[in-house]
């Protein structure tokens, strides 16, 4: 089993929902709650290396946390992992 970890930003939007988005993959998602948003993309990034071997690129490396929070101070950052059965899915 592999493990990737990548940094999140939530950004609230004007509704009190919130998008979620891993800029390192360019994935996005939307979630009633921070909650929901975090769930959502961490689904969306296990789909992401379940398929993403059809390509048969590596993916980026993530980019360090610290950094990505620095650079959105008005938004929550997370790590969202995903856990696959062997590489690429």
């Amino acid at each position: 089993m592999l493990q990737y970890v990548y940094p999140a930003v939530f950004l609230p939007q004007e509704d009190g929902s919130y998008t979620a988005y891993i800029p390192d993959l360019n994935l996005s998602t939307d979630g009633d709650t921070i909650e929901e948003a975090y769930l959502f993309i961490k689904d969306y990034l296990m789909v992401y290396f379940k398929y993403a071997g059809k390509l048969d690129e590596e993916p980026p490396m993530p980019t360090k946390f610290e950094i990505l929070k620095d650079k959105n101070k008005k938004s929550v950052v997370m790590l969202v992992d995903a856990i696959v059965e062997s590489k690429w899915g």
